[in-house]
Order: C-alpha cells, then sequence, then structure tokens
C-alpha cells in the first residue's frame, strides 16, 4: 500500500466508526481525538478494526503514535507496504 492508501484506509475506518463524523476536513497533522471528538472506545475501535481488516498489531504502548493522521501515516506505512 502506497502512504495515500494508508490514509484512505484510516479514513475508511474513522468513517465506519464514526458515521457522523467526516474527515474530508480534517487537518492531518492535529490530533484526530481532538478534531472529531474521539473518545477511548472509538480509537480502540479504530485499532482493532486495523487489526480485523489489514492484521496489523498496534501494541498498547504505541497508541500515541496514532494521534494524527500524518502520524497513522507514518506508523503504519512500513506494517501496510505489503497489502
Amino acid at each position: 500500500m502506497t502512504s495515500e492508501d494508508v490514509k484512505q484506509a484510516v479514513i475508511d475506518i474513522i468513517n465506519d466508526i464514526l458515521p457522523e463524523g467526516d474527515c474530508s476536513d480534517v487537518d492531518s497533522a492535529g490530533k484526530l481525538r481532538d478534531q472529531l471528538d474521539l473518545d477511548s472506545m472509538d480509537f480502540l475501535d479504530i485499532v482493532m478494526e486495523l487489526r480485523k481488516q489489514y492484521k496489523v498489531e498496534v501494541p498498547e504502548n504505541e497508541y500515541p503514535k496514532l494521534a494524527t493522521l500524518d502520524s497513522c501515516v507514518e506508523y503504519l506505512s512500513p506494517k501496510m507496504a505489503d497489502l
């Protein structure tokens, strides 16, 4: 997957988790939790969907690396490169 594919995958998961959320105007450098009013359960749902759909394991101590859309792409790109 390219970086753009990874970004779209994350956006698709967020849109599935938060159908009322709209990621089209999200600042990719801003914290997702603040911009989309994600609570901890929403965030865990995103992590679980990454595991379910893409077989990507994110250890709890690395959750902060998923704070922004940019950091998600940076962190997930190597893990999803072969998909």
